[in-house]
């Protein structure tokens, strides 16, 4: 019979151990996603509808992720510049961007395109939608969505009305009004709702077409809500009519959801879908939708992206018949 020294054997278990240590990192938490900080892109100025509504999404998020969640305003641009940031980052799954339909637009709208929406994202989760409006400084003289439409009709280039941004469901929508109605103004694009508040605030444009961001200011007595664009009356101002109800049928509500780079690893996708869809109805996060008259509109992975596929489809079709162009 042969004996094995004891010094051997420990030596060799010990090296055993440290083989199936370094063998096995996912048991032991090493190749585990994520294991570091999430990066997030909101492509609009901070202290906006979309800003808050993102920053309280990732807190809850990052809670069930177990990883921070940190979010980067990248405003400007008509809200593309997070998106297009994607395609300079690895598709590790460790930076995410919200993407607003502007997204969808640019590319069809611009000399050259700077990206392809159905090529170049992975699609993570659908979110969301705005409470959209047109809103003016409370010293105005109009009451009614009627009475500012016919002064912008019969003043032609004497009204101002300020949106995010080029492109963006705001510009698009105020547009489609104008030539509903024959009218003749100018749009004058901002980074996010700070500036476009200050400036009708200071009488430099007369209407601001946003999301609901200028609801507080509405509430206080500073501004005047002239009408929405939901499909329904705001739960908090019932009183306020549609642009449907106002004669002008048009229904815009922007949907947004989150995506990364292209080329992400399915898995990755999954965990971080799961993570926000939890977060998504989280009544915490559910109360800043309530907040801003927004609602929960989820779509997986693979939903999210054949609405990317139909949504540009569509999209497409309204900027040529509108001649739309950057």
């Amino acid at each position: 019979m042969t004996h094995t020294p004891i010094a051997s054997i420990g030596r060799r278990t010990a090296l055993g151990l440290g083989a199936t240590l370094l063998g096995a990192p996912a048991v032991w938490g090493q190749d585990r996603y994520p294991n570091r900080p999430i990066r997030m892109l909101v492509p609009w100025a901070a202290g906006g509808t979309t800003d808050i509504q993102m920053r309280a999404l990732a807190d809850q998020a990052s809670r069930r992720l177990g990883q921070p969640i940190v979010v980067e305003n990248r405003a400007g641009a008509g809200g593309i510049l997070g998106p297009q940031q994607l395609l300079n980052e690895r598709p590790d799954g460790y930076v995410i961007s919200q993407m607003p339909i502007s997204v969808l637009r640019h590319p069809q709208m611009a000399p050259r395109a700077l990206f392809n929406p159905l090529e170049d994202f992975s699609y993570v989760i659908h979110l969301t939608g705005y409470l959209f409006g047109i809103v003016v400084n409370a010293e105005s003289p109009w009451q009614n969505l009627t009475q500012f439409l016919d002064y912008a009709k019969a003043n032609p280039g004497r009204v101002n009305y300020g949106t995010p941004g080029v492109g963006t469901s705001l510009h698009i929508t105020m547009e489609q009004i104008a030539g509903q109605r024959g009218i003749e103004w100018t749009h004058v694009p901002f980074r996010g709702w700070a500036e476009n508040s200050q400036a009708l605030l200071g009488n430099q444009i007369q209407a601001s077409a946003d999301s609901s961001g200028w609801s507080e200011l509405v509430q206080s007595g500073r501004m005047r809500l002239l009408v929405t664009w939901t499909a329904e009356r705001a739960k908090r101002f019932p009183n306020v009519p549609t642009l449907k109800e106002s004669g002008i049928d048009i229904v815009s509500a922007s949907p947004y959801g989150l995506a990364g780079p292209k080329g992400m690893n399915p898995d990755h996708v999954k965990v971080l879908h799961d993570a926000f869809r939890e977060a998504l109805f989280d009544p915490a996060h559910i109360a800043i939708l309530d907040r801003f008259d927004m609602a929960p509109f989820h779509l997986g992975p693979d939903d999210y992206a054949a609405f990317i596929r139909r949504q540009y489809a569509e999209e497409g079709e309204m900027i040529r018949r509108l001649g739309l162009r950057l």
